[in-house]
């Protein structure tokens, strides 16, 4: 019984029972422990707080103006402790999450209503940031990001199965150009290139049997948002990666598959 809060209970059970059997039996405890928990109390303070006869044990003055004191305060931290503890069961807070917007829209948008009818009581706060964030100093609680981007230290849960890469154009690009058909033929064409906010351009990173490469594309066009690549793919701008726009070329966009490397999200 060191700790300060411990003592201090022991007390109020002291005074309560009148008596230290009673108080150590409550307590779970022996009754000479009790007896010197009190005594090491009463020394740390310099006054004597209760009165003890064979008979009896009751407060001195000094005692009771620390019982007026103590017993509101006890009430009220474990009121504290309980309610916190019911978090355990019924998740309650604020949450704040960042991850990149194809994580939005393939992760976390299809969810949302499940989520707020699931947890009411948690305020959830989205922010989509295609750059690579320190979570801890920015003051976010989880992020998701793809596997190869989380640093080693980090606790890593799996939200979402592989995603396949392709190599992806529209029709109208496809009319005057011919399709690769393997990766190093992309060098040949007109690419959409994107580079994260703050950081180097993307390489496309693809596959084909057991050949595996990382190639700097060429384009006249560099973008930095997700839904412009895809936007210019499908106006025939030239080819882009479905690495970085995964979900969202529509039926009538011609797709080549190239790529068969798939990193955990």
């Amino acid at each position: 019984m060191r700790d300060e809060f411990s003592v201090l209970s022991a007390f109020l059970a002291v005074a309560d029972e009148r008596s230290f059997t009673r108080a150590a039996k409550r307590l779970n405890i022996s009754t000479s422990g009790l007896s010197h928990a009190i005594r090491r109390l009463e020394e740390q303070i310099g006054v004597r707080l209760l009165t003890r006869t064979t008979r009896s044990v009751s407060p001195t003055d000094a005692g009771e103006q620390l019982l007026a004191q103590l017993r509101p305060a006890l009430s009220d931290i474990r009121g504290v402790l309980t309610t916190l503890s019911g978090l355990q069961s019924t998740p309650v807070g604020r949450v704040r999450l960042l991850c990149p917007r194809v994580a939005t829209k393939t992760v976390i948008g299809p969810k949302l209503g499940q989520f707020v009818r699931d947890y009411p009581g948690v305020e959830l706060e989205i922010t989509s940031d295609d750059t690579r964030v320190d979570l801890v100093s920015a003051g976010f609680d989880a992020g998701i990001q793809f596997g190869e981007y989380i640093a080693q230290d980090m606790v890593a849960v799996r939200v979402s199965p592989d995603f396949r890469p392709a190599v992806v154009g529209a029709p109208v690009y496809f009319a005057s150009h011919p399709k690769p058909a393997s990766p190093r033929d992309v060098l040949n064409h007109r690419c959409i290139r994107f580079r994260h906010r703050g950081e180097s351009v993307y390489k496309w990173e693809l596959d084909k049997g057991d050949e595996s490469l990382t190639i700097a594309v060429n384009g006249s066009l560099l973008l930095d948002d997700v839904d412009l690549v895809i936007q210019a793919a499908l106006d025939g701008a030239g080819l882009a990666c479905s690495r970085i726009g995964l979900h969202r070329s529509p039926a009538s966009s011609c797709t080549t598959r190239l790529a068969s490397n798939s990193p955990p999200p």
